[in-house]
């Protein structure tokens, strides 16, 4: 399957590596993921720390977070594109 799309950077797998690990991805961005993670090894390098950074700090409820930390963090992520 050929596709018109640009191949992805590293900077935009490190943007999806959520909705991958949620199962988020279109076939399409799906496709682009795994073309990238086949031939970059600092990208499965990246992918392995974050399996295993997740594997550590188990499953972070909203209900975990303390209203403080919550506003917090949304405003640091508002802002993190525009850095």
């Amino acid at each position: 399957m050929q596709s018109n799309s640009p191949e992805l950077t590293c900077q935009d797998l490190v943007e999806l590596v959520t909705d991958y690990f949620e199962g988020a991805l279109s076939p399409e961005a799906q496709a682009r993921f795994d073309q990238h993670m086949a031939k970059c090894d600092w990208c499965k390098l990246y992918l392995d720390q974050m399996r295993a950074t997740i594997l550590a700090m188990g499953k972070l409820t909203e209900e975990s977070i303390t209203p403080q930390a919550q506003a917090e963090l949304l405003n640091a992520f508002r802002g993190w594109k525009k850095s």
